[in-house]
């Protein structure tokens, strides 16, 4: 008489178990779904006299991987071609080519990397007209401001190739021009990638722009200056903050369905001041003294902006606006945007860190 195979229980169950999945379809993953490996954790670096590297290392505290530095050109009038590179030494150390460069380098020696962002400054303010109000009255005119903006940012290109700079942002909040002028930025974007090798952005402005604008497909990521209105309270709760981010959180979601890019918000950022989430892209006013502190504000805006967007797969990161090499002592930069020594700095980091 034979025996009997004697087979435990547990061993029936594993093998149920192992046949089983391996019956179950692989689940593929799409581009699209996949975080970004390396998120943006990066603050807007605020260009001053000089630099020194324990400034840029008290960065790593926070977890801060990457630095925007901001250079400028110098454009006459809204409605007139001319932009010029130089302003001789009305400009800081630090926004000139020998700034950027030694920044540059100080950054990579303690592991940070570098945004390089040029603007255009608008020296005539009279007319009331900002960056997005750009535009040119005729096709000659407007021929003229593209050789001159193409010359602009080929320089700072040029510029980031030769100093292995990380990443470089096209263009910032230049509204009617990029709504306008799709084909002249994409013939501008195909002479810039000649050049430089890096990943490219372009940094629209949060009301009407980013999501007016064409050319996202020919660049890395998308990149939004996101000063979005969140509340028309003063002192928000969290709450009612993230419940301030679902329209334009709707809107930021489909835009990057539609170009299957990361979304990146290439600046953020808060005043310390209790109406803070009302208006975010206003500057405090010129009477900072009589101004009311409210650093609760400032952190629960950051709070929210990080529950509704950090875990999103496709969330490419923040650079926060702004950071000080050195705050000045009469605490002027306290109500400012800055996080730095303030609970939303706390804030900042805790999110960096996850």
């Amino acid at each position: 008489m034979k025996k009997r195979l004697f087979i435990p229980l547990f061993i029936i169950l594993l093998i149920l178990f192992l046949v089983g999945a391996a019956l179950v379809p692989v689940a593929f993953v799409t581009e699209e779904e996949v975080a970004p490996v390396n998120k943006f954790r990066g603050v807007s670096w605020v260009a001053g006299d000089s630099v020194k590297l324990e400034q840029l290392a008290m960065l790593k505290r926070y977890h801060v991987t990457w630095i925007a530095q901001t250079p400028f050109g110098w454009q006459t009038a809204y409605n007139e071609p001319e932009i010029r590179l130089e302003r001789g030494n009305k400009v800081y150390w630090g926004e000139r080519d020998s700034g950027l460069i030694h920044t540059t380098q100080l950054a990579k020696q303690v592991g940070l990397k570098t945004l390089l962002k040029p603007h255009i400054w608008l020296m005539d303010r009279s007319s009331g007209k900002w960056l997005g109000d750009v535009e040119m009255q005729t096709e000659e005119e407007w021929q003229e401001w593209f050789t001159n903006y193409s010359n602009f940012i080929l320089h700072y290109a040029r510029l980031a190739q030769e100093q292995n700079i990380d990443a470089l942002c096209i263009g910032t909040e230049l509204y009617l021009s990029a709504v306008k002028r799709e084909e002249d930025w994409r013939k501008l974007i195909k002479e810039i990638r000649k050049v430089y090798k890096g990943q490219l952005t372009y940094a629209a402005n949060w009301y009407k722009e980013y999501e007016e604008i064409r050319f996202w497909d020919e660049l890395d990521f998308i990149g939004i200056q996101a000063y979005f209105p969140l509340t028309t309270n003063t002192e928000p709760r969290v709450e009612e903050l993230q419940q301030g981010w679902k329209g334009h959180f709707a809107a930021i979601a489909s835009l990057q369905a539609k170009y299957k890019k990361p979304v990146v918000f290439t600046e953020i950022g808060y005043k310390s001041t209790p109406d803070a989430a009302i208006e975010p892209w206003k500057w405090p006013d010129r009477e900072w003294q009589l101004l009311q502190l409210s650093e609760q504000t400032q952190a629960n805006a950051y709070e929210a902006m990080f529950r509704q967007f950090w875990q999103q797969p496709w969330f490419g990161g923040t650079f926060i606006w702004k950071w000080y090499p050195k705050l000045r002592e009469n605490r002027r930069d306290h109500l400012d945007f800055t996080p730095q020594n303030k609970a939303a700095g706390e804030v900042m980091a805790k999110w960096y860190g996850a």
